[in-house]
């Protein structure tokens, strides 16, 4: 192969693998969509969409050539992820008095439908936004309208009603419908957390002066609330303990300014929560007691807490499994005992001004049926209090010429990039990690006749690797890969190329970069036998079932081999889905079992469980079952494998013939009973080379060592007979 044709190669695996993951361009959600759309289906007497507006992503709605109104697509103006962690586009059509009249579930990813809830019940839920005053909704704070939410997709409804309303007050605002505008700049004086303020030390001073917040509800007050629903069956399933009962005590604070975190959580914890924190996150501490949980039951099952909310102007935080951690303690004298204690994450990119007022919107539930549930919220007010706060002085007035003014004005390009490098200088830890591994596996491959000399010290170097890639890639910092990023490359090619947007990961970045070079050199061994999280879950359970005397299942050659093919049929498939529907292909992608078992913790609805623990427990007989017949990833990368360069596993000429040790110890049958290796198949756990070496095991080994004994023993022998007295002597 020529020096061009490597290159090229080369060229061609990184822009695929590096493309793989790329979100689509700066173009609005709304021109995306809106071909899709039917103007009579989003608004009944609408016959035509006209022209978009040159400013915000909002177009015309027509009757007879005649504005009635705006629509436009609630994404494209406040975050709108909902259970799947994937945006729900709702399309929202408002006229000239800002009451909407028509609203649309256009695309989600949510698994409502995997659940039971048949996707037609939550759009006429949506549907039932029409008639819905947004000027009201805009003189209450959002909270003038009656949350309905279908029980068993609380999360997704939450996060429609929250994006309709938020989004509805922007376009609102800036197309000044209504009455209403778009709210000026606050040009008074700025303020910042000012890091030496003193906090007390005990709980008492602490909720007196602001820096706790309190919601406290008896069960009066939630059976009250209930009664007032139109739904009579609240008021009949009423709670029976005596009025006067706490329902919940939930107390609040911000404690990122490290002079609360002290005094709320003590020295060390206080540390932790700083490191916890990167830079320009901040977090709360949310107590509470009585008979109702704040936070429920729903982030074991799907990872968010569906309970509470942070809302502050137009930003609403959702809070997910990775961004909690439970308080084991308080040291603040005089605390009350609490039945949870926890922090929770407010991301760099939520917008949230922690100098701001906020409210922590908590959602209270009551079974009204065997599987039907109403709901009511309930507000809890928090502003840090102003001791904790120190002005920013302006900045002096300078003459500064035209062109640095316009230098200095960052770009949206230029934040993107100041981002990444701040996400990058942040995990200098996990890429120092990621890159030690790197190094060391290339170096075990590029030596690979020194590091297989010794099988015992090979083993261990092998298990542990093995478990570092399961706990730290896997298990903490969530560096699994999976088919789905492959099938976003025709997409990302068509709606354009973002290195920005996939630098915001480093550990993905590096592995994807890293895979595309070892497909050159060893084909998808490198990744598939030594860097996927759930392969090396799975070996390292086959390893204890060994251990445990678990039989283990050897496949007959001919079913093995054609039961290769399935992977192939199964990425084939999602690939070919992928073209019509990338949300339907990601749904079928739940083949892959990586979400489940690596990024969740097995923390998730117990079909996703059962499925990931059943390849599991196959795999305890049949060494990396799923690895072998069902993994589309691995298929998707094995397909190039035989564009690798060379040829680093060595064999005999008895290889296969006659000689069969390598192929009946291949952990997956990847040596052909005539002795070839098949690259497509190889995990590159080098086993083999251990056996190529092993002066125990490997007959054409053995076979060399008897012949040079034998050799050396011959002269050694004349020697011992010439010196014999019985030997007859040499004449001169």
């Amino acid at each position: 192969m020529t020096i061009h044709r490597f290159f090229m190669t080369t060229m061609a695996l990184f822009a695929v693998m590096l493309v793989c993951a790329l979100p689509a361009s700066a173009q609005s959600v709304l021109s995306k969509l809106l071909p899709k759309v039917q103007a009579s289906d989003l608004v009944e007497v609408a016959d035509a969409f006209g022209t978009i507006h040159p400013d915000i992503a909002a177009v015309q709605v027509l009757r007879d050539g005649e504005r009635i109104g705006w629509a436009f697509v609630t994404s494209d103006f406040v975050s709108t992820t909902g259970y799947s962690g994937k945006p729900i586009h709702t399309m929202v059509a408002v006229d000239d008095d800002a009451q909407v009249i028509g609203v649309e579930l256009l695309k989600h990813s949510e698994p409502i439908v995997l659940i039971g809830i048949p996707d037609s019940k939550v759009k006429a839920l949506v549907a039932g936004y029409r008639g819905l005053d947004l000027v009201a909704e805009a003189e209450s704070g959002g909270t003038a309208h009656e949350l309905d939410i279908i029980s068993g997709a609380t999360v997704t409804i939450m996060v429609i009603d929250d994006s309709i309303i938020r989004a509805g007050l922007k376009v609102v605002r800036q197309l000044g419908l209504g009455g209403l505008a778009v709210e000026e700049p606050d040009t008074g004086p700025r303020f910042e957390i000012d890091p030496d303020a003193e906090a007390a030390a005990d709980w008492m001073t602490l909720e007196g002066d602001g820096t706790l917040r309190r919601l406290s509800l008896d069960v009066g007050q939630v059976n009250a609330a209930f009664a007032a629903m139109d739904d009579p069956r609240a008021a009949k399933r009423a709670l029976t303990e005596a009025p006067e009962t706490t329902f919940i005590g939930m107390q609040v604070a911000l404690v990122s300014p490290p002079t609360i975190a002290r005094a709320l959580l003590g020295d060390a914890p206080a540390e932790n929560l700083e490191d916890w924190l990167k830079e320009g996150e901040h977090a709360i501490a949310v107590f509470g007691r009585g008979l109702y949980s704040f936070k429920g039951s729903g982030y074991v099952r799907g990872g968010i807490f569906d309970r509470i909310v942070l809302i502050q102007h137009d930003v609403s935080v959702r809070f997910r499994d990775r961004m909690h951690k439970r308080i084991n303690s308080t040291a603040a004298d005089g605390a009350p005992a609490f039945n949870e204690m926890d922090l929770f994450k407010i991301p760099t990119d939520s917008g949230f001004d922690p100098t701001e007022p906020f409210r922590i919107q908590l959602l209270v539930q009551r079974e009204v049926g065997a599987i039907e549930k109403v709901f009511t919220t309930f507000d809890l007010g928090y502003q840090l209090p102003d001791k904790y706060l120190r002005l920013v002085a302006p900045p002096p007035p300078a003459e500064v010429p035209a062109q640095v003014q316009e230098v200095s004005s960052q770009t949206e390009s230029a934040a993107q990039q100041a981002l990444w490098k701040r996400i990058w200088a942040g995990k200098k830890v996990e890429i120092a990690v990621l890159g030690l591994m790197l190094t060391a596996l290339t170096g075990a491959f590029f030596f690979q006749t020194y590091a297989t000399r010794n099988e015992r010290v090979f083993f261990w170097f092998r298990i542990g690797f093995l478990t570092v890639t399961l706990v730290y890639l896997g298990w903490y910092a969530n560096a699994q890969l999976s088919v789905v990023n492959l099938m976003a490359l025709f997409g990302s090619l068509v709606s354009g190329f973002s290195w920005q947007a996939f630098l915001l990961d480093p550990l993905t970045f590096i592995l994807w970069f890293s895979i595309a070079a070892a497909l050159l050199f060893w084909g998808r061994g490198a990744y598939c036998g030594w860097l996927c999280p759930f392969g090396a879950l799975q070996e390292l359970l086959n390893r204890v079932a060994r251990a445990l005397h678990i039989p283990q299942w050897t496949l007959p050659w001919g079913l093995h081999e054609r039961l290769w093919p399935l992977k192939y049929m199964i990425f084939l498939g999602l690939f070919g889905v992928s073209l019509t529907s990338i949300e339907q292909a990601e749904r079928l992608a739940e083949v892959e079992p990586f979400k489940t078992a690596i990024i969740l913790n097995f923390v998730r609805a117990w079909p996703f469980v059962a499925y990931a623990v059943a390849l599991l427990v196959a795999g305890l007989f049949v060494e990396r079952f799923f690895c072998r017949y069902l993994c589309p990833l691995g298929a998707a990368l094995a397909i190039p494998a035989r564009l690798r360069m060379f040829d680093w596993l060595k064999r005999y000429h008895e290889c296969g013939n006659p000689c069969q040790t390598c192929a009946h110890q291949c952990p997956v049958q990847a040596i052909h009973p005539t002795g070839e290796i098949n690259p497509n198949e190889c995990i590159n756990c080098l086993h083999c080379q251990v056996l190529y070496q092993s002066t125990t095991t490997c007959p054409v080994v053995i076979k060399k060592i008897r012949r040079r004994a034998k050799v050396g023993a011959a002269p050694d022998l004349s020697r011992n007979l010439a010196g014999h007295p019985n030997q007859p002597k040499t004449q001169n």
